[in-house]
């Protein structure tokens, strides 16, 4: 909540809220005030002699984007260093703390995750501080390898690296599900070897894809990436001297105030009053009633009325709401109320695929008669599905919201992709054609033009070195992982054909489909009986063209702020492989240290332990790879 509060508030003058609100439908004014903000450079330099691109014509027009063009500078500063000292101290220590939080917080029942954005504002005063106190000293001076711990005051460059870092640590690694799978709830065995060559290799994997498309996706000046222009601005408000003005704050002074009483508050939900989690008065008034625990209960029910005041179950799956826009917030809750407030109540109460006889509200998996599914009953010892004992236990049905559940992500993902094309076709058709057949370069590409760039050799190495690691970790580990060696080069054909697409679709609209539900369906149906195979699949080839899509984001960010190319490279490949072993350490000692994790039934009552979100995994794993969706979807269904 602190960091969404100061968002807001560092953005009231800067160029971001013009394209807020002329990019999200909230009105094309602005005002002569913003417009002086948009003229003005936020990061003027006493001490070095800032670089411009020539005057030209194409100088002149700026990018071609406006949004682009009202937000990003058109000067650069070479002489900044970027790779640093400090860059590597805050960086790390920034990719591991949110690498170790985020992961801890995932198993709980309301999962928190913390974004880049908060190591993005607390490393500013550090920075600042290493500047004025770490020795300057040049080390090996005249050499070659000629270093100093200090080499001058905390610049932006510095600080965007730092938080490329940190952004490697603060999404999930999608591979720790294989892990929570197969060792939590299969109970098989599942090697820490195995368990870390996966968890790499997955998150490595896009690395190559970036590498073959950022031509097409990062240099264009149409491949503009929206969500990038937020974090150019908040670069640029604090990295900007401010005096306060009369009668108000200044912005570091307002971020001290956000974070002591966001963390003030905190102490209630979190511990002096956890009622206030989820607060439901239709159970309060009527306690011993079923339907009225159905529908109000906002942990066992539909939420109905439900009422929540902690922050972590506020924005635990949809995010920060105060970061997301009217339009979107209005969307998401019409969408909500009429999916579970409408359809929901309405085929359980017709009883419609013998809904009332399970829960209205859950992710669990039922025999006919509403029992737990015993799921190891139904496994062999080759840990394959045991026809005969699955004809013994019967069919496997699922309750009314998870099957409305996975039908509107079927919907999501198709509406999306048409959404997209009908309504902006014509618009990324013109993009497209643009970026692939664009001679002309705006000044961003110009300006980037004078570093060093990273030789494409780089990427098909490591492309090809991580495919080869694969092949042998699903090889060597066949009987833990079951993912035959088709399978992996499917899963990367899969990956790499979605990628452009994709790519070109989040990199214009800010929408970025998903795959893993496509990718667990095709699975299901060639191979199904395999439940590790078929989530190792999904990971595979979902995963790394998401990770793809994100190194790809990351580059435009260092393209937009001047970054050097082989810098961002580096910065991107070690804070990738410190987030995967802090995630799967974290993991390892979670599952060893908390009696029966994400076990729900010997869990004692009121424990946080529930992993909402590795039990879908989980079930998943069970409707499409062991059962597979022709029993369960099909005729056999």
């Amino acid at each position: 909540m602190c960091h969404s509060l100061i968002s807001n508030y560092l953005f009231q003058k800067f160029p971001v809220q013009l394209l807020a609100r002329c990019y999200m439908g909230l009105g094309p004014e602005m005002s002569a005030a913003a417009g002086d903000d948009v003229a003005a450079p936020l990061l003027r330099r006493t001490d070095r002699a800032s670089i411009s691109a020539e005057p030209s014509p194409e100088d002149e027009e700026n990018s071609p984007v406006e949004q682009v063009a009202l937000t990003v500078q058109t000067t650069d500063d070479p002489s900044l260093p970027s790779l640093t000292f400090r860059t590597w101290v805050l960086g790390s220590l920034a990719c591991v703390l949110l690498s170790f939080v985020n992961q801890f917080f995932w198993y709980r029942r309301e999962p928190l995750s913390i974004t880049s954005i908060a190591a993005q504002i607390a490393v500013v005063p550090l920075g600042h501080l290493m500047a004025s106190l770490v020795s300057a000293r040049v080390f090996f001076e005249g050499k070659i390898w000629e270093f100093s711990l200090n080499p001058g005051p905390f610049n932006v460059k510095e600080h965007v690296l730092i938080t490329i870092l940190a952004n490697a640590g603060a999404g999930n690694v999608y591979a720790i599900h294989i892990v929570s799978a197969i060792k939590i709830f299969y109970k098989k065995q599942l090697t820490f070897p195995a368990a870390l060559l996966v968890v790499i290799t997955t998150q490595v994997l896009g690395f190559g894809w970036a590498g073959i498309f950022r031509k097409y996706l990062v240099e264009p000046a149409t491949m503009w990436w929206p969500q990038n222009l937020v974090q150019v601005s908040l670069f640029r408000a604090l990295h900007e001297k401010e005096e306060r003005p009369k009668g108000g704050l200044t912005r570091n002074q307002f971020f001290l105030i956000a974070f002591i009483c966001s963390f003030g508050y905190y102490a209630l939900p979190g511990y002096l009053f956890p009622m206030l989690t989820s607060m439901s008065w239709i159970c309060w008034v009527f306690p011993t009633s079923v339907i009225a625990q159905q529908l109000g209960s906002g942990l066992h029910g539909l939420g109905v009325g439900a009422i929540g005041f902690d922050w972590s179950s506020i924005s635990s799956y949809l995010g920060s709401p105060l970061a997301s826009p009217w339009f979107a917030t209005a969307n998401i809750a019409v969408g909500f109320a009429l999916v579970t407030y409408v359809i929901t109540p309405i085929a359980y109460w017709l009883n419609l695929f013998k809904a009332r006889t399970f829960p209205i509200f859950s992710d669990g998996l039922f025999t006919s008669t509403g029992q737990k599914y015993n799921i190891s009953a139904v496994i062999d010892s080759s840990f394959h599905l045991d026809i005969q004992a699955y004809d013994h236990e019967g069919p496997l049905y699922l309750s009314i919201f998870f099957a409305i559940y996975y039908g509107v992500g079927f919907a999501c993902l198709t509406a999306t992709i048409f959404h997209v094309f009908l309504f902006h076709g014509r618009d990324i058709w013109q993009l497209s054609k643009s970026a692939f057949q664009e001679k002309k370069v705006d000044v961003h590409t110009r300006l980037m033009r004078r570093y060093k760039q990273v030789p494409e050799w780089w990427f098909i190495c490591l492309l090809l070195v991580n495919i080869a690691a694969t092949l042998f970790t699903c090889q060597y580990y066949n009987v833990q992982l079951q993912l035959p060696l088709w399978g992996i080069l499917l899963a990367c054909g899969l990956a790499m054909f979605f990628t452009l697409p994709v790519g070109v679709i989040a990199a214009t609209t800010n929408q970025t489909p998903a795959l893993n539900v496509i990718t667990e369906y095709i699975m299901g149906y060639i191979y199904p009986g395999y439940p590790v195979a078929n989530i190792c699949f999904k990971v595979y080839g979902y995963i790394s063209m998401k990770q793809g899509l994100t190194f790809l984001q990351d580059f435009k960010l260092g393209h937009y702020m001047k970054i050097p190319p082989r810098a961002m490279f580096v910065a991107q490949v070690v804070g990738t492989i410190i987030s995967a072993l802090v995630h799967l350490g974290t993991t390892w000692w979670l599952m060893s240290t908390i009696p029966d994790i994400c076990d729900r039934e010997l869990l004692p009552a009121g424990s946080p332990w529930t992993c909402p979100g590795d039990h879908v995994f989980y079930d998943a794993s069970v409707i499409w790879g062991l059962i597979g969706p022709y029993r369960i979807f099909g005729k056999l269904g």
